[in-house]
């Protein structure tokens, strides 16, 4: 996916004070301090790794406040139209973390973290960057440290190929499958979901969302 450079995206995300900076840090600025230093409480932390424009995230914690929530993107073109709408958002259990997902266990502690979700992530179709996508061996080994041990994983995503994949990392990685779907939307909008704004383009169009929630 091609992204538009936006003029002052960089100068807008460096003044904003619901974004945690990474430029000139490191990780343990952060790590195992979410609570305590930056959202001042002890409520569990649930992170989306690749929020996009941040539709998703913001509705939860909009409808979840007795939970801390990070929205974790690394494109500045894109996470500059979350902090659009985070300025709607009345509530102080959000924050914004600029990174790439590769280095998350720079930035969290052992258990730290109750959920992640992943949304659409990019399917980086070639056999040879399969170590790159957000469901690979790989990534679960990174999520295995972070995650509390009754944490969970959510992903959807309407790209088969990708869903077939991560299933099968699932099983590989020793994770245990709680419930999966490959057409989430089969009877209409599911009930008690959240949709991205590529979940609504696609179940717009008829594609089938796939998802799947797992644990270790």
């Amino acid at each position: 996916m091609r992204l538009r450079n936006i003029k002052g995206a960089q100068e807008r995300i460096l003044e904003d004070k619901y974004t945690i900076q990474t430029d000139g840090t490191n990780g343990s600025d952060y790590r195992g301090l979410w609570n305590k230093e930056i959202f001042h409480n002890d409520k569990p932390i649930h992170i989306e790794i690749g929020m996009g424009k941040g539709k998703f995230i913001m509705e939860l914690a909009s409808q979840n406040p007795d939970i801390n929530y990070i929205g974790i993107e690394k494109y500045s073109s894109v996470l500059i139209r979350a902090l659009e709408k985070r300025e709607a958002l009345e509530s102080d259990n959000l924050m914004f973390l600029r990174m790439d997902a590769e280095n998350i266990e720079d930035y969290f502690a052992p258990e730290e973290v109750a959920r992640i979700y992943l949304n659409f992530s990019d399917p980086w179709p070639k056999d040879r960057h399969s170590k790159r996508r957000l469901t690979s061996r790989e990534f679960l080994k990174r999520y295995d440290k972070i995650l509390a041990k009754d944490g969970i994983l959510q992903f959807k995503t309407d790209n088969r190929p990708l869903f077939d994949f991560s299933l099968e990392e699932i099983k590989e990685s020793g994770w245990i499958l709680d419930e999966y779907t490959f057409n989430l939307h089969k009877n209409g909008p599911a009930a008690n979901n959240i949709m991205t704004e590529y979940e609504e383009k696609f179940y717009n169009l008829g594609n089938p969302i796939c998802k799947l929630v797992a644990h270790r």
